[in-house]
């Protein structure tokens, strides 16, 4: 029977055994990396005791508690060797060959699926067993449930930085486009979360924003699609708008109004892709021809999450700076004074976007 470990051994953020245990100045121990990400996204209190913490908080370590978990793990009877997996190729034969029924080959996606999903090790032998290229001949089939599992096959296979550039270089972003506008309402989620994961590397946004009609797509998905749909769409906007080429096309495309009625509904990521698109010229412009855009704001401002009021907040910087009519409804709505409150806001963006807008609110200052 294998040995439990005492809870003591767990973070208290992460819940898994630490390997590098810390000491806040509270007293109370973390595993580094859980508190250095907890601290590097502003916070600057206790997790436990929520007590604030110094500006510039120590991690000391825990040599003591280091060394029980390292002998306990020692001593610890070792798991079972896993069984090898078995050969990517024996797998993927059953997806090209003309005799496999539709059974065989589901059942050989949900094992490719299975083994890839941690696996970076086997990821790698799946696309050197030219994987891609029976994959998206799957998604390009009329089958719903084999297009929805070679794209969420694909999707692993994207976990690698190396396999992005590799998908779009075989021609993946064709087969998603043609995903987003003609597949089932999961095969149109994954599709957009596909895309989202190929953003990730800086010249796929660049290629994903030239592709005629794929952010056209993710648009007609934002409009049209249901609650995961529209989630998805609008995430893999923010991605693929982050290269500043593509606001423009989004822009074009009829973004704009579609994002503020969602972003009304409180769809906070819509928030996030209207600050994007109010970096560019023709965003702002498309942007200020709604009325109560600076309300939705406010009610992001004053009622949303720690990452939409980010996302408020940026949206606002990029509008006043370049309008005085947007600058001074901002003031009537009492944006200067929920400002004044952020400014001591535990998240550090937060506090530096909100002084940002206080200052161009104080000002009433345009930009050219």
């Amino acid at each position: 029977m294998a040995t439990q470990l005492p809870d003591d051994f767990k973070c208290p953020i992460s819940l898994e055994i630490m390997s590098d245990p810390v000491i806040l100045s509270s007293g109370h121990t973390f595993d580094r990396s859980s508190i250095q990400r907890w601290l590097d996204s502003g916070h600057r209190t206790c997790p436990i005791t929520k007590l604030p913490l110094p500006e510039h908080p120590s991690l000391i370590p825990n040599h003591a508690l280091r060394s029980l978990i390292s002998n306990y793990t020692l001593a610890s009877p070792r798991k079972p060797q896993s069984q090898p997996h078995p050969e990517p190729q024996t797998l993927i034969s059953s997806l090209t060959s003309a005799s496999s029924s539709l059974d065989s080959k589901l059942s050989s996606l949900n094992q490719l699926t299975k083994l890839s999903k941690r696996d970076s090790v086997f990821r790698q032998r799946l696309t050197e067993s030219g994987a891609v290229s029976a994959l998206l001949n799957c998604v390009g089939s009329d089958h719903p449930s084999l297009q929805e599992k070679a794209l969420s096959l694909l999707l692993n296979l994207s976990l690698d930085d190396d396999n992005k550039v590799g998908l779009v270089a075989e021609g993946a972003i064709g087969r998603i486009v043609a995903a987003l506008n003609g597949g089932s309402p999961d095969c149109r989620a994954v599709a957009a979360t596909m895309l989202t994961s190929l953003a990730v590397v800086e010249v796929n946004k660049a290629t994903i924003g030239a592709y005629p009609y794929a952010i056209r797509a993710l648009v007609s998905l934002l409009r049209d699609g249901k609650g995961r749909e529209k989630k998805e769409a609008a995430t893999a906007l923010y991605a693929i708008c982050s290269f500043p080429d593509n606001r423009r096309r989004a822009v074009e495309c009829g973004a704009v109004p579609i994002l503020i009625r969602i972003a009304d509904s409180g769809l906070e990521r819509a928030v996030g892709v209207l600050g994007l698109l109010a970096k560019c010229k023709e965003g702002r412009e498309e942007i200020g021809r709604f009325n109560g855009c600076v309300s939705i704001m406010v009610r992001v401002l004053k009622g949303g999450s720690s990452r939409g009021v980010q996302y408020a907040l940026l949206t606002l910087n990029s509008l006043c700076c370049y309008s005085k009519e947007l600058c001074l409804e901002a003031r009537k709505e009492g944006v200067l004074e929920i400002c004044m409150g952020l400014v001591e806001d535990e998240n550090e963006k937060i506090r530096r976007n909100a002084s940002s807008l206080i200052e161009v609110l104080r000002g009433n200052w345009l930009m050219g």
